[in-house]
């Protein structure tokens, strides 16, 4: 029986798109392997967003490359296949099969019949998203949810919308009725994402319809947690607040990438924010959702950014305090608007930007978290530890990406377990507790 195997790098969007395509190939027959040795189809799901990212992708080929079963068959799929297939194609006659991000379902056809070109890429289709089955963890206590794929914004720095079309939903039916298999499968929490998921609804429905898609996830039994991610400043909307505020499953976390608070460089971004509707909705939030944990990505070093539009971000960092955060620096992509335009800067001086911004982070990390001793919070088990202490997650932290909660019990704990911890030491981004 033949066996596949996939190395997924990059999002959380790409490893759903795994979960997918293993889905396919198990229903065609194949069995996953662990091991890259024993595969006969070997599978690498890239990345191509930034150039960090497409150096590790191509990393990764070659490394799979030269560490699989000489007579296996190597895929190379993803972002980075989607944008660059024609030049990969002569620059690694290692791979035999280029394919896009649309084409995973037609991948197992596709090997019993390999092409005479090595590549078979789709442009990115328009319709809405189809409900997909996946193959889950075998404890599937967290899991994702893809709401939509694509992006009808056009942010300067951005390639994903060339990459993964214009935005295109899935209908809340078939939201739900994955949400419902999830939930069958002992899924617990449960995390939106989209590329934008504020946008949600509006190519299908004519009408922004997170506030009513959250409403009705809240109905799924056996969900406990429901997480938002990558949510757009300009459409968080007063009835998505309320929405947030009144139903005790969504989790007191919105992830609002804001890239920027300098209305210049808001505008070269070619973002829809400005510095002032950033603060009214931040404070909208704090105001309206108790104790709302609010995370957000910053860009620094974007062509034009001067010294004075950083230190009025490091300012505002100050001033609004996030309770998580992350920074990039500018990376230079062809074929965006960012890519011609005057006023790059220097890498050190980006590098130096980027440091500055997240030695502030580290300061506002630790005194948030040292505000947490002594309280007792709900924390979802995700693993035990070789010392025999667990690692868990408060309502206020996305798996794999925020402030883990180190923990000890006097019972055996299984992971998707809840259970109360009372705080009782902060690091920078960690808590230390003992289950209550």
């Amino acid at each position: 029986m033949n066996k596949f195997y996939i190395e997924t790098l990059g999002c959380l969007k790409n490893e759903y798109d795994s979960e997918v395509l293993a889905n396919l190939f198990e229903k065609e027959g194949y069995v996953s392997s662990s091991s890259l040795g024993d595969a006969e189809i070997v599978i690498v799901n890239t990345c191509g967003f930034i150039n960090d990212a497409k150096i590790e992708s191509i990393d990764k080929i070659f490394d799979m490359s030269r560490d699989k079963n000489d007579n296996s068959i190597l895929v190379v799929t993803g972002c980075l296949s989607q944008r660059y297939y024609k030049d990969l194609v002569d620059d690694m006659p290692e791979v035999d099969l280029f394919i896009g991000v649309e084409e995973y379902h037609k991948l197992p056809e596709l090997l019993r019949n390999l092409p005479e070109e090595k590549y078979y890429i789709e442009k990115p289709k328009r319709e809405p998203l189809p409900y997909a089955q996946r193959k889950l963890a075998e404890n599937p206590y967290t899991a994702t949810l893809k709401i939509a794929e694509g992006c009808n914004n056009a942010c300067a720095f951005c390639i994903i919308p060339r990459i993964r079309g214009p935005f295109r939903s899935k209908s809340i039916e078939d939201i739900i009725k994955e949400a419902n298999v999830l939930a069958d499968a002992g899924t617990k929490e449960i995390v939106l994402i989209a590329q934008d998921v504020t946008y949600y609804g509006m190519d299908i429905y004519g009408k922004f319809m997170l506030p009513k898609l959250l409403t009705e996830l809240c109905k799924v039994d056996k969900i406990h947690w429901i997480r938002l991610m990558y949510c757009y400043e300009e459409r968080i909307t007063d009835e998505l607040i309320s929405v947030m505020a009144s139903e005790d499953k969504i989790c007191n976390y919105i992830d609002i990438p804001i890239q920027h608070i300098s209305d210049k460089v808001l505008n070269l971004m070619n973002r829809a924010s400005t510095s002032d509707s950033i603060r009214n909705t931040i404070k909208r939030l704090r105001d309206k959702v108790v104790d709302i944990h609010i995370r957000t990505t910053l860009l620094v070093g974007f062509p034009g950014e001067t010294e004075e539009d950083y230190d009025e971000l490091i300012e505002f960092l100050e001033e609004i305090k996030f309770d998580r955060l992350g920074v990039f620096g500018f990376s230079d992509e062809e074929n965006t608007k960012a890519f011609k335009m005057d006023g790059h800067l220097d890498d050190e001086t980006t590098e130096e930007r980027v440091n500055g911004i997240m030695k502030r982070q580290i300061d506002i990390s630790l005194r948030h978290n040292q505000s947490m001793i002594g309280k007792v919070y709900e924390v979802i088990v995700d693993e035990r530890d070789a010392d025999g202490s667990y690692l868990g997650r408060t309502r206020y932290d996305a798996p794999e990406i925020d402030n883990s909660v180190i923990f000890v019990s006097n019972r055996e704990l299984t992971p998707g377990q809840f259970v109360n911890v009372e705080i009782n030491d902060a690091y920078d981004y960690d808590l230390v507790g003992m289950e209550v």
